[in-house]
């Protein structure tokens, strides 16, 4: 074969290849809830929730009735999943809001642009998923609640991601997409009124859809966060500025179902928001079986965190903000058909620190080599092909401490804690500390133990004191 000839054949194999390799790169959508409890997703059973295409998800693939949260509220938890790193290592151990907000004060546009809300964040020096997977090739998007900082120097496309439409800050209005008071949804990295009055989910519906017909031709990542069903952030009054206690929001034809079912309206609209953001996920899947996606696509949904007025987490103790399992344990669903099985159900001790490793592995990216990861990659334990790693895991949330190793939960906090046997137990109400002195120790010489580990790390902002 001539030179010429030859150069061009491996120039055309080259590119060949490459485009094999993309093509086979699979699909990522992470679906993140908030404030959704353990129990409330439909085929759980214990409460009347409809929730019929996570239900079908669950069935499609493998559902964890052991998984974790690194943190019972947002922010910090959040910060741990695009990072795979714990709050304490990464620096956004606790939340970024203006606790003025709770005594009804409205803030000014002066004041608001420099209040925490606007000034802190996710340290710029840590690598997010969108990082990672973009590095791969990828494109990425952030659609729904952010929570890492509103600053430009913190939002989704400075953080490795190339399309944003969402809010920076904890909760929004559902309708007036403002945050007591204060406008609150960007397109990019500007603040827009344009979808004023319609309902959150459904503009995260619409612009994860978005994302996914401009992404086509090539590998994508979506990290849809929705903001459903944490209550809304709403003022009672212009005028008066009170905090409102309207809790969740949700369209009426949702809400009207549940009426006459449960307990109250508070309650109604609670179910009726997880419904509508069920539709919703409803939606974009029928859009990727449609457009022929759904084989090579690796879908994962969770929540944030422990639910809050949600009607309890039974048979879990405690709630959001709390350190007993109601707050830290969340609901887990994983469905890719092309390497998962379906209607499998799960008990391997699972955390959300394992999103980046498993994400990162199934992407064929490189975790960052320069930080401490700490999780791995949890596709052979859903596979069902080796038990979990992980053996132990911790909490730090202010005076509030836990810690799980292998069947021992200990936890100390304002609320109440001891030392308590999950297997046997798992609604923590028998505290068997006085009987089991010697698991009492090691259970906390191994949370002292890692806490000393957190401050020995390399220090991030925005809190370490450095």
């Amino acid at each position: 074969m001539k030179p010429t000839l030859l150069l061009a054949f491996f120039c055309f194999l080259g590119v060949h290849l490459a485009g094999a390799a993309t093509a086979a790169k699979p699909n990522i959508l992470l679906i993140v809830s908030d404030d959704q409890g353990w129990p409330d997703l439909g085929c759980i059973g214990a409460k009347p929730i409809q929730t019929p295409h996570l239900d079908r998800l669950a069935a499609a693939g493998v559902r964890a009735t052991n998984y974790y949260v690194t943190w019972p509220a947002c922010t910090p938890s959040r910060g741990s999943l695009l990072t795979g790193r714990f709050p304490q290592r990464n620096g956004l151990y606790d939340m970024v809001r203006n606790d003025l907000v709770n005594f009804g004060h409205r803030f000014t546009p002066e004041e608001y642009a420099v209040s925490p809300e606007m000034t802190l964040g996710l340290d710029p020096r840590e690598r997010t998923l969108g990082d990672v997977l973009r590095g791969s090739g990828y494109r990425t998007g952030m659609v729904g609640k952010w929570d890492m900082g509103q600053a430009r120097r913190y939002l989704p496309l400075q953080r490795g991601f190339d399309f944003f439409y969402g809010h920076g800050n904890n909760g929004i209005d559902y309708y007036t997409h403002e945050r007591y008071g204060v406008p609150s949804l960007f397109a990019g990295n500007t603040r827009t009124e344009a979808d004023k009055g319609t309902y959150a989910t459904d503009l995260f519906k619409r612009e994860a859809l978005r994302f996914l017909r401009e992404s086509a031709g090539r590998p994508w990542f979506l990290y849809l966060a929705f903001n459903a069903p944490h209550g809304a952030s709403s003022f009672a009054s212009e005028k008066r500025g009170e905090r409102a206690h309207t809790g969740v929001q949700a369209p009426e034809r949702y809400v009207a179902p549940y009426r006459g079912k449960v307990a109250n309206e508070r309650l109604a609209h609670y179910y009726g928001a997880v419904t509508c953001m069920d539709d919703a996920i409803g939606e974009i899947i029928a859009h990727l079986r449609q457009t022929g996606q759904v084989e090579n696509t690796l879908v994962i949904f969770m929540s944030d965190n422990g639910g809050s007025g949600n009607g309890g987490n039974a048979p879990l103790k405690g709630q959001k903000g709390t350190m007993w399992e109601g707050g830290l344990r969340v609901p887990f669903v994983a469905a890719w058909p092309a390497r998962l099985p379906a209607g499998k159900v799960t008990d391997e001790f699972l955390t959300s620190l394992e999103i980046l490793p498993t994400l990162a592995r199934a992407a064929g990216a490189s975790s960052p080599a320069d930080v401490k990861l700490d999780g791995f990659d949890f596709v052979p334990v859903l596979r069902g092909e080796q038990k979990s790693p992980r053996t132990e895991m911790f909490w730090h949330r202010r005076a509030d401490k836990a810690a799980r190793l292998g069947q021992w939960k200990w936890s100390e906090s304002g609320n109440g804690g001891g030392l308590f046997d999950l297997s046997a137990d798992p609604g923590e109400e028998r505290d068997v500390s006085a009987e089991k002195p010697d698991v009492l120790q090691r259970v906390k010489s191994r949370w002292a133990a890692w806490r000393a580990e957190m401050d020995a790390t390399e220090p991030r902002g925005p809190f370490r004191d450095y």
